[in-house]
Order: C-alpha cells, then structure tokens, then sequence
C-alpha cells in the first residue's frame, strides 16, 4: 500500500519547537520532490517548505524562513520539519506530499504537481 504517514503534531505553547515526520511506506522517496503544505480551516493550503530528491536543495515560505528547517533520509524514506520559535498563527494541519515531476522552483506553490499526499497531523501552538 502506498502512503505517506505524517506524525510529530501537537500542542506547543507560543516559542516552541515541533518536529514533524513524513515517512513513505511502498513507495520510494529517493528521487521526489517533498514539500509540507499546512491547511486551516476558511483559508487556502499554504506551501511551507519543499526539499529536492538528494536534499541539496530546499525552499521555504516568508512566514517561516529562518523558523523552520527542512531536511530527509532517504535510506529511513523520510523527510522532516523542524518548527522552532512556533507562533499562533502557524497552527494547521501539515501534510507532507511527494512528487517526481514537481518543478522545483514552484514547489510552494504548485501542490497539483504532487502525486501522493499524508494525512495530515495537527499542529496547535497555543498559550
């Protein structure tokens, strides 16, 4: 079965630090494109950050640039998210998805060009 699995949400208080995972299970990640894309509810899904297949490469949205640090293991089929310095307004859902055709400068902002898509898990940064 072909999934990517999304774990590491949570409830951080205004300041803190989340680390998400993406793990792929029958699928192979080593020549995909990752992003994490983050959804609220009345608003429209926003790209977060994306990594190339070999890792050498990432982007990230403004509003957490500097915050937030993107990075993979192949060999474990993963990908990560490092959050620090949370703040409210960076609580959605995070889905991590992965795309072999994903045109890397647009990897924010393309979510069509992905092929495979987690579940989400939630992320709540709260006082």
């Amino acid at each position: 079965q072909l999934q990517l699995v999304e774990s590491g949400g949570g409830l951080v208080q205004p300041g803190g630090s989340l680390r998400l995972s993406c793990v792929a299970s029958g699928l192979s990640l080593e020549y995909d494109t990752v992003g994490w894309f983050r959804h609220v509810l009345g608003k429209e899904r926003e790209g977060v950050s994306c990594i190339s297949s070999s890792g050498s490469s990432s982007n990230y949205a403004d509003s957490v640039k500097g915050r937030f640090t993107i990075s993979r293991d192949n060999a474990k089929k993963t990908v990560y998210l490092q959050m620090n310095l949370l703040r409210e307004e960076d609580s959605a859902v995070y889905y991590c998805a992965t795309g072999r055709t994903v045109l890397f400068g647009a990897c924010l902002s393309q979510p069509g060009g992905y092929d495979f898509w987690g579940q989400g898990t939630q992320v709540i940064v709260s006082s």
